[in-house]
């Protein structure tokens, strides 16, 4: 039923042959919106438009499917985008279709597929990319990203030389490279600078600095040392989260490696005066001494020495100088506790200009040298001789004013193998940080052994336990207890819980070998959890 005319009301209307329009059949007012077709003419009527399940709506030509693999691709762009990796697009792709038989996939973990991928494209290529950089770029934690990482590499069967392990040399460079704190840094002084974090990166692992960590701390450390030795000013904390390291833990490996500095620091003669506060005020001639050491070769033994010698002339030219006396300072205030290191013309006239080039000095030369200058000195402020004259004589040699320093010559300043790393000689023969700690627990879990066998014979043999025990027991206690003690909680009578756990697996028949690896929870599971003794 029609609407009636909008002109007459009424509600006649014809319809028009030739335009099919309705027309009022009083005033003959063509009705507009009347263009209705009600569809029907049976089979042979036109057809409606028939929507399919999955489709995006009248007239799509994408399936399910097809939108899936779309969004995938997008999503593998996206990320290899943001981690500058356009140039392995193909790979990363090929590589996520091949596991996933290509199906590909949506959601989180597909996100955290294409990061690992990634990650293991970059290693087969021997190229460095943290994972930490990956897991932030994908936006998942670090232990998720690495499952997944397993995942993939047992899949695709990847073993040594396919997948190498991380370069940590490399790693290094890329930050070096990458970094803003270095963008207005010269390119000479960054070349340098490279050379220098080479070399000190792999005198850290022989050192075993990185051995079982993760190695962007130690790459941070060595980039702040480096920073300083040059003047480049550089923040730890700006460094760290370049690469998404903590700035507590590379804060520890900058500690570790001037603490290794200043054990090779020892050989010189003024070593004595070095120590973490002032190594880095000291370290160009450490790196110094380093590297001449790299590049010596052993040479036969001489009559009065037992250790080879090595050509030192250069590591202390900036210190034995010509003349009558020079005074050794690093910040503009010349103290006694200063180290002095100097020859004399008369010396240096009998050696000659070219031999001692070629002079081969050991440290106890040096040392003799050293101690032979500071009698000198002490006997010639107890003769009194002081005023103008003297100060004329002498003048200030400053660190800082010392540039020739560095030559990088040495094969450290290049990367090395592993096998040719370990041969090389820097001065310093170090055991693992976590060798020598566990070493130090085992001792002293050692000393609680014993204080916990001398308590249960003390209660269980009271007649037996004689006043010899009770002393060693005071000793070992205080021994045991000193360090921590002001770190403890919980400390009743100089026992705590550890203590107590010692006891207890050793009333179990606990071995002592056992006990010191320190697994309690293991061993209260296996000894005393588990024994079968039931409470009555």
């Amino acid at each position: 039923m029609s609407d009636p005319c909008s002109n007459c009301g009424k509600s006649s209307f014809t319809r028009d042959d030739i335009s099919g329009n309705l027309l009022c059949s009083s005033c003959g007012l063509l009705q507009e919106f009347d263009q209705f077709d009600a569809q029907i003419g049976g089979i042979n009527g036109p057809q409606g438009t028939f929507v399919h399940i999955g489709t995006a709506g009248s007239g799509t030509v994408y399936s399910y499917k097809q939108r899936k693999l779309f969004a995938a691709h997008n999503s593998i762009d996206e990320l290899t985008y943001t981690l500058g990796l356009t140039s392995k697009n193909v790979e990363i792709r090929t590589m996520v279709s091949d596991i996933t038989e290509g199906e590909f996939g949506q959601g989180n973990w597909f996100h955290v597929l294409i990061g690992a991928c990634a990650y293991v494209v970059m290693r087969k290529d021997d190229r460095p990319l943290p994972m930490a950089e990956v897991a932030s770029a994908v936006g998942c934690d670090l232990h998720e990203l690495g499952r997944m990482i397993m995942r993939v590499v047992d899949f695709l069967g990847l073993e040594r030389p396919d997948f190498p392990e991380f370069d940590i040399v490399r790693s290094f460079e890329r930050t070096l490279k990458n970094s803003q704190g270095f963008a207005a840094v010269e390119g000479s002084t960054l070349d340098t600078m490279r050379k220098q974090g080479i070399f000190l990166i792999q005198c850290s692992v022989k050192w075993f600095l990185s051995t079982g960590r993760r190695p962007l701390p130690l790459v941070v450390a060595v980039l702040v040392l480096v920073a300083e030795l040059n003047g480049v000013e550089v923040r730890m904390e700006d460094l760290a989260k370049d690469v998404h390291a903590m700035v507590s833990t590379c804060r520890t490996r900058y500690k570790e490696i001037l603490e290794k500095l200043v054990n090779v620091a020892q050989v010189l003669p003024w070593g004595k005066d070095i120590n973490t506060k002032n190594i880095v005020k000291n370290a160009k001639f450490v790196i110094q001494y380093m590297e001449k050491k790299s590049m010596s070769k052993p040479c036969e033994k001489r009559k009065n020495l037992e250790q080879p010698g090595l050509d030192l002339a250069v590591v202390v030219s900036e210190c034995l100088r010509q003349g009558n006396t020079y005074e050794y300072g690093t910040d503009g205030i010349t103290s006694r506790k200063d180290s002095q290191c100097f020859s004399s013309e008369s010396n240096a006239d009998r050696v000659g200009t070219q031999d001692m080039d070629r002079l081969q000095i050991s440290p106890e030369c040096l040392s003799m040298m050293y101690d032979k200058f500071l009698n000198e000195v002490r006997s010639a402020k107890s003769s009194g001789r002081s005023g103008k004259s003297q100060q004329r004589k002498s003048f200030r040699l400053d660190l800082e004013d010392c540039r020739d320093w560095w030559s990088g010559e040495s094969a450290l300043s290049k990367k090395l193998l592993l096998k040719q790393l370990l041969e090389k000689d820097v001065g310093l023969d170090a055991m693992p940080p976590s060798f020598v700690a566990n070493k130090s627990n085992c001792k002293i879990r050692r000393e609680r052994i014993n204080a916990a066998k001398a308590r249960i014979k003390r209660i269980m043999h009271p007649l037996d336990a004689g006043l010899g025990d009770s002393t060693n027991l005071d000793n070992l206690d205080d021994t045991c207890h000193e360090r921590k003690r002001k770190k403890r909680r919980g400390v009743v009578d100089d026992v705590d819980w550890e203590d107590l756990i010692i006891e207890t697996l050793l009333l179990h028949k606990v071995k002592e070998e056992e006990i010191e690896k320190g697994y309690y929870n293991t061993l209260l599971d296996l000894h005393v959890f588990n024994s079968g003794i039931g409470i009555v």
